[in-house]
């Protein structure tokens, strides 16, 4: 007779180092990822993934499917916060019981999508023009969400691209020189807060600006009637006039790099001479600022010079920006020199959601992963920027998955309750507790009677 907790017949495992050891397997009443309910309340907050409803199209036809539109997403943007990149592992994670508390409705007592359902839900219901779109979109969407708890006085934006390593015969990919591999080539903008704002997948041989308009228009255009102070920075791949006026009619500030030439470096010849003297052991730093107009451009623009000698080297460091800032020189240097939080944030989604992970054989296909894994990558940092204490503010990505959200738990089932039974072990109950009070801190005031 089968055990009536799920134990088989033949009893425990035993160690040999150790008898006194004994392994008991329970199947779906243990969780390894309980820490994802902490994400759910921080959703049902804010009201993030119940938006898929309004944006998302669904064209299935069958009537006896219990997998809505909804439950779909989160199983997918889910399962990619807690480090299950493919698909592969919906099987497992469809029977989980924090997965099926997080979905939600009919699958809390039956199973999530398997690995076919989530496919199809991916590569096929997603994979619409309509769809892929209002995706892209999202993440803006939810970025509004959040805002709407939290008023930022100022926007800032940060462009960068980055690799995505390709194998085999996939759809655009190609050789990039510069990243030295075969791979896809994705843009994206970032705000100051970590968020991604919005993303887009290319192909891997193309310039790293190379449809930026298609990228940042849509963000500037949320942006554009409200009452914020806008920047924009990027490194100098986008140091090209188009991108300049577009930013000035958009009434944006920016802090652009730019490739040094010699005209720039005549401008600032009395600061390339070597310094007099017996030199320091420290980093010595001089700023300039003067007014240039290259061949392309339509007009003289403010450029800052920076230059670093360093001890030991016989040549300065230099730098310039193109910008059209007010401030001193020093300031400029230092405005542009945060947007390295950019290149941290790639390296996050990297690392802790895992978005180079795009393996599917169509191109399109892998342009739907992104854009689930931006969701991914916002939710996560949505739980970082506005609800975590101040014993975890420090805390990466990487660290939240590792401590936070894989917290094994032991599930009880009760007649009205169900009760999940949480290791206490990096994130202790009163850690716990206090998330869940910032993240009630985050519903709407509730209306008056």
């Amino acid at each position: 007779m089968a055990n009536p907790v799920g134990e088989s017949v033949d009893g425990p495992l035993r160690l040999d180092f150790d008898r006194r050891l004994k392994l008991e397997f329970h199947g779906s009443m243990i969780t390894t990822d309980a820490g994802l309910l902490a994400y759910r309340e921080l959703d049902d907050a804010i009201g993030l993934t119940t938006l898929a409803d309004d944006v998302l199209a669904d064209s299935r036809t069958g009537k006896n499917g219990w997998h809505g539109i909804v439950g779909l997403l989160r199983q997918s943007v889910y399962g990619r916060l807690a480090g299950y990149e493919d698909v592969n592992d919906a099987d497992r994670l469809g029977g989980d019981p924090a997965m099926r508390w997080i979905v939600g409705g009919k699958v809390i007592e039956r199973c999530g999508a398997s690995a076919s359902q989530m496919g199809r839900f991916e590569t096929e219901l997603l994979d619409t023009d309509d769809n892929l779109a209002a995706l892209t979109d999202l993440s803006g969407i939810w970025i509004d969400r959040v805002h709407e708890r939290k008023l930022p006085k100022a926007i800032v934006l940060d462009m960068d691209s980055s690799v995505s390593p390709t194998h085999g015969d996939q759809e655009g990919t190609a050789y990039n020189g510069h990243f030295g591999c075969t791979c896809y080539h994705p843009l994206f903008v970032f705000n100051q807060f970590g968020d991604l704002e919005r993303c887009a997948l290319r192909t891997g041989n193309v310039h790293s600006a190379h449809g930026w308009r298609d990228v940042l228009e849509p963000v500037v255009a949320r942006y554009r009637d409200r009452k914020l102070r806008r920047y924009f920075r990027g490194d100098a791949a986008f140091a090209a006039p188009d991108i300049y006026e577009f930013l000035e009619a958009e009434g944006f500030t920016y802090a652009i790099r730019l490739k040094a030439n010699a005209v720039l470096q005549d401008c600032i010849g009395h600061l390339l001479t070597r310094p007099v003297g017996r030199p320091p052991s420290h980093v010595r730093h001089f700023h300039a600022s003067f007014s240039y107009r290259a061949g392309s451009w339509d007009k003289k623009r403010r450029v800052v010079a920076k230059v670093e000698w360093h001890p030991g080297e016989l040549y300065p460091r230099v730098g310039f920006i193109v910008t059209n800032l007010s401030r001193p020189a020093e300031r400029v240097v230092a405005f542009y020199n945060q947007r390295g939080t950019a290149e941290q944030h790639i390296k996050e989604g990297k690392n802790a959601i895992r978005w180079t992970r795009l393996s599917c054989r169509k191109f399109r296909n892998n342009e739907v992963r992104l854009q689930l894994h931006a969701l991914a990558y916002n939710l996560g940092n949505f739980m970082r920027t506005l609800a975590l204490p101040k014993a975890m503010e420090h805390w990466s990505l990487t660290t939240l998955r590792e401590k936070l959200i894989k917290i094994g738990a032991k599930v009880v089932s009760h007649g009205r309750y169900v009760t999940f039974q949480l290791a206490e072990v990096a994130v202790p109950r009163e850690l716990f507790r206090k998330i869940l009070r910032l993240i009630d801190g985050l519903r709407p005031a509730p209306l008056p009677p």
